[in-house]
């Protein structure tokens, strides 16, 4: 009796040790699905943020590289803004050196009748003095101010260098006149330099 008493004791306590084992296993299942549950919310929370490391680092890469690219772009259009700058007075300075010679080729007539008018004009502002002239008008000025009453006051001077024109003094030294032809051109040129510059470059 005591023996059948003590089987039917020891399956008895087989099924409670057999229920706390399923009871700690439910509980353990239990576990670990919450912590699956927690992993797995922990992962996506992780997994949001880095994406949004990653996309705000693209963001930054992107407008970094887009303001490098700006700046770039805007000293590449300095360089050939001021290559185009230079083009057009270095053709600028040649149409000028053009126009110069182009005057002092023109006929001897040209330059007889000009020279004839200038002398007249020096004339009105200085009394007596000397008059400079190219080597290739000396001649003529000579001619002119010993045919012409009004320059007898005036005497002929070194040559100078000079295109074309006259350059006067007064005799005492204290006024001079510059009716070079380098002298009309420059104030031609200047007033009329954006005109020019409108008729070459559009």
């Amino acid at each position: 009796m005591e023996r059948t008493m003590g089987l039917e004791g020891s399956k008895g306590l087989e099924a409670v040790i057999k229920e706390i084992q399923e009871k700690g296993r439910r509980e353990a299942d239990a576990i670990r699905a919450e912590n699956r549950i927690d992993v797995e919310a922990i992962l996506r929370d992780a997994q949001e943020r880095a994406a949004g490391i990653k996309m705000a680092a693209e963001t930054d890469a992107d407008r970094a590289a887009t303001h490098i690219i700006n700046q770039e772009v805007s000293a590449a259009n300095l360089v050939v803004k001021r290559q185009v700058l230079n083009a057009q007075k270095t053709l600028l300075d040649q149409v000028y050196l053009a126009s110069l010679a182009a005057v002092g080729d023109l006929p001897a007539e040209f330059h007889r009748e000009a020279l004839t008018e200038l002398l007249k004009k020096v004339a009105g502002e200085i009394k007596e003095g000397v008059v400079h002239a190219n080597a290739r008008d000396t001649p003529v000025i000579k001619e002119i101010i010993s045919r012409e009453k009004t320059l007898s006051g005036y005497t002929t001077g070194a040559p100078v260098d000079i295109p074309g024109g006259i350059i006067a003094e007064s005799t005492d030294g204290e006024l001079m006149v510059d009716y070079s032809y380098r002298t009309f051109l420059d104030e031609i040129w200047e007033s009329g330099l954006k005109d020019a510059s409108d008729i070459l470059f559009g």
